[in-house]
């Protein structure tokens, strides 16, 4: 079998590939919406048929990449019937198998975090897929979208606690760069949900969490209920300047390491304020500042000719800029992912700014 673990650094989402290797059939477990292209992009360059896409559950923290694709390739979406989700092809029982070549796995229902969880279990019992059931040394949160902590006690030891301490535990999501981790580990160490701990002292702990609700929520869990369709015909264009990534928004994104790279080939145009630009987070070599204020008047002077990317804080403005200059005919604009925080997290060199 083909194995290939995925990341979306800004939901900290797995997505994981599964493949036969005989018949290269393949499914994805929780593909996101803004690495749809990158997907396609792994399915074709190694000879797969992607027959589906699997989901864990109705995601509040991102959007499902499931609808783009079908689309695309023509896989099919599979998820549970609790999850109340419309779109999908297959609503799934606890029990079933989705099978893939020779190669399948078992749904099993793991409510708690949602009322749609399921986890699935590959044939041989090697592999475990939890959402976020079951977390590396945690467990998704039980405060919202039908949460309930007894019922995710019970679901954990009961259908994953179950499973031979040596099965493999790919969760949904990991904040520290962890990738997996087994079942017999998560029985003896889980903070939470360790064989030692009772179920009234699992359900004090979620009472007092004390989490801000996701960032994407009023985003991610409408969308989600639709499987992540969008009516937009140009998400999965590829652009002859840039590998970029179009989020659910509908913005055109470039990552920094791109920028990095290619910086002499683009306009790098920074919307903040002049005291933010010559403050301490600095600004990108090279970049010209128009704050966004006044980016509509200027758009005039600027190159139509050559791509732009657009620069802020946080990505959230120049997110934004990008909108403005697509009204006013450019049609090469991208904004940079996660803006000056995130140019500055992965130390690239700035000129201004604080060491």
């Amino acid at each position: 079998m083909l194995f290939r673990q995925l990341f979306d650094q800004q939901s900290s989402t797995y997505t994981y590939l599964l493949a036969d290797t005989a018949s290269r059939e393949a499914m994805l477990v929780d593909p996101v919406f803004e690495q749809a292209r990158r997907d396609v992009a792994l399915v074709e360059e190694l000879g797969l048929k992607l027959k589906w896409t699997l989901e864990t559950h109705v995601h509040a923290d991102h959007v499902t990449g499931a609808w783009l694709l079908r689309e695309r390739l023509g896989s099919r979406i599979a998820l549970s019937r609790r999850s109340g989700a419309e779109g999908g092809d297959r609503l799934v029982e606890p029990g079933e198998k989705i099978v893939f070549g020779k190669r399948s796995l078992e749904a099993r229902a793991t409510p708690g975090h949602t009322n749609g969880c399921m986890s699935y279990v590959l044939d041989d019992r090697s592999m475990v897929f939890t959402g976020d059931a079951l977390l590396i040394r945690g467990c998704g949160r039980t405060d919202f979208q039908q949460g309930d902590p007894r019922t995710l006690y019970a679901s954990v030891h009961e259908q994953l606690f179950s499973l031979p301490d040596e099965c493999i535990v790919y969760p949904g999501h990991d904040y520290r760069g962890l990738t997996c981790t087994s079942v017999g580990e998560e029985k003896l160490y889980n903070p939470r949900l360790a064989e030692s701990i009772g179920v009234e002292d699992f359900a004090g702990y979620m009472k007092h969490l004390g989490l801000a609700h996701p960032k994407q929520m009023a985003e991610a869990v409408p969308a989600n209920l639709k499987c992540g369709r969008v009516d937009r015909k140009n998400f999965m264009e590829q652009a002859d300047w840039a590998p970029l990534t179009y989020t659910f928004a509908g913005i055109w994104e470039v990552q920094p390491n791109w920028l990095e790279e290619h910086a002499r080939e683009v306009q790098i145009v920074d919307v903040r304020e002049p005291e933010e630009f010559n403050g301490p987070l600095g600004h990108v070599q090279g970049a010209v500042l128009i704050p966004l204020s006044k980016l509509e008047e200027k758009a005039k002077d600027m190159q139509k000719a050559k791509p732009i990317v657009t620069v802020c804080r946080s990505g959230a403005r120049s997110a934004q800029a990008t909108v403005i200059l697509g009204k006013a005919g450019f049609e090469r604009v991208a904004n940079l992912s996660g803006g000056m925080l995130r140019w500055r997290a992965q130390r690239f060199p700035v000129e201004g700014g604080a060491e």
